[in-house]
């Protein structure tokens, strides 16, 4: 049984090792997003200027009007001081071809003081370059960049989604495979009244260490074995999390309604258009705002207005509820939104943070458990450094399979009959 368990760890290792590689990595680096992004582009996040705030139409009209190709599809609701506003834009439709217009951008960058507009970038481009780093590397980590394919944009997120599940059943795998075959004594052949019997933490022990001075495969054996057992339990808590951030509709949260009470969010309320499509709204964002203040108030939410997004498949508004300071930190938890319907303006559902049933908030913990965020800045030092270590267990049981598979080799070849020698011709 133990031989069945061992290969079933060694291919589903070998299955995910490399996405486990590129997403550990990327994830030790992304725990430290905006702080990077905003230290490597500082010329667009970064303003001078002092004074009171523009209201924020007006800042979403001036970008609108920098460049008439495009139109507003998230504007923030709130600012910093010394901070630009960050606004993403959509395409508009080019009269000419009758298809969307090629902007080469997707984020603009407009001081909230002046409404001048700093600068853009395409946040889903292929790039390393520094003005794209950071959201090249988000994206590479949750959905590996795949490009929209069959009528869906989801494949990369099915992709990941996957691998993580794999992961979480390897992981169970992996730890019953460190634990003893069965107990023996020590003395095999010793009088039974001097047998002394080792207990079952003993013959366990040996795998929670690490011979340092052994060196060589020994040391890569240990660090991948202990490795994972003393951080197992974080393991399980990031490949669930990933599993149930990437296949959250298609899996994690049909799978939650049947064994627990759920409120359902527009994505399980609201069909989507086509991919490409648009569905025009009969409001716009002023109009929206205003309804989403007054429910808000209605609902005694005391949070500010964070931002307004309009969901173009959908045909609805995601109108958030955060403070600017300190929604970087929180991952969601301090993030309330109302859904609200872009051509009568009915509330389509709602989210506030700690509120709701039981599987409502199990639901709202994956992402900042994911992130660490939840345990604040000590949760990202833990997550960052959990990131390297996926990427060591993912290079270290490479490293074990290539070994065994090259002894196993050798073997098959030492033990292979000797082909028969040629008879040597007879000689005068």
């Amino acid at each position: 049984m133990r031989e069945f368990w061992t290969r079933i760890h060694r291919w589903l290792g070998l299955v995910t090792a490399l996405f486990l590689i590129v997403s550990g990595l990327t994830g030790a680096v992304i725990s430290w997003d905006h702080e990077i992004d905003g230290w490597l582009n500082r010329e667009l996040y970064d303003t001078t200027a002092r004074g009171p705030f523009r209201p924020p139409l007006e800042l979403a009209a001036a970008v609108e009007a920098h460049d008439p190709r495009a139109r507003v599809a998230y504007l923030p609701l709130g600012f910093e001081e010394g901070h630009a506003a960050g606004y993403f834009v959509q395409p508009r439709i080019d009269p000419a071809t009758g298809g969307p217009f090629k902007l080469g951008y997707n984020q603009v960058f407009v001081d909230p003081v002046t409404a001048q507009v700093r600068g853009q970038r395409d946040s889903t481009a292929i790039s390393l370059k520094p003005e794209t780093l950071m959201p090249f590397l988000r994206k590479l980590h949750y959905m590996l960049h795949v490009p929209a394919m069959w009528g869906t944009d989801r494949i990369g997120w099915w992709i990941m989604g996957t691998v993580a599940l794999v992961w979480l059943i390897d992981s169970f795998v992996g730890f019953y495979l460190t634990t003893p075959r069965r107990l023996r004594t020590r003395k095999k052949d010793a009088p039974a009244q001097h047998r002394k019997p080792a207990t079952w933490w003993s013959r366990w022990m040996p795998s929670w260490t690490l011979r340092w001075r052994a060196g060589g495969y020994k040391l890569n054996f240990d660090l991948h074995r202990a490795g994972g057992l003393w951080m197992w339990p974080l393991i399980i808590v990031i490949a669930f999390t990933s599993f149930s951030l990437n296949l959250y509709k298609e899996v994690f949260y049909p799978v939650l309604s049947l064994v627990s009470k759920t409120t359902p969010g527009p994505s399980a309320l609201v069909p989507l258009a086509p991919l490409g499509t648009r569905i025009e709204p009969a409001l716009g964002f002023g109009e929206t705002i205003a309804l989403a203040q007054a429910e808000a108030q209605r609902r005694g939410w005391t949070t500010p207005l964070g931002g307004i997004f309009y969901n173009q498949r959908g045909g609805f508004y995601n109108v958030s509820f955060f403070d600017h300071a300190t929604h970087d930190d929180s991952d969601g938890m301090g993030l309330s939104n109302l859904y609200i319907d872009g051509r009568d303006g009915h509330v389509i559902s709602s989210n506030q943070p700690w509120h709701g049933t039981a599987a409502d908030v199990f639901a709202q913990l994956q992402l900042p458990l994911h992130g660490g965020r939840i345990l604040g800045l000590p949760g990202r030092i833990l997550m960052s450094l959990m990131g390297l270590l996926v990427a060591m267990l993912s290079i270290t049981g490479i490293v074990i399979w290539a070994r065994k598979r090259r002894a196993r080799v050798v073997n098959a070849h030492r033990s292979s009959p000797a082909a028969p020698a040629r008879p040597r011709e007879k000689t005068a």
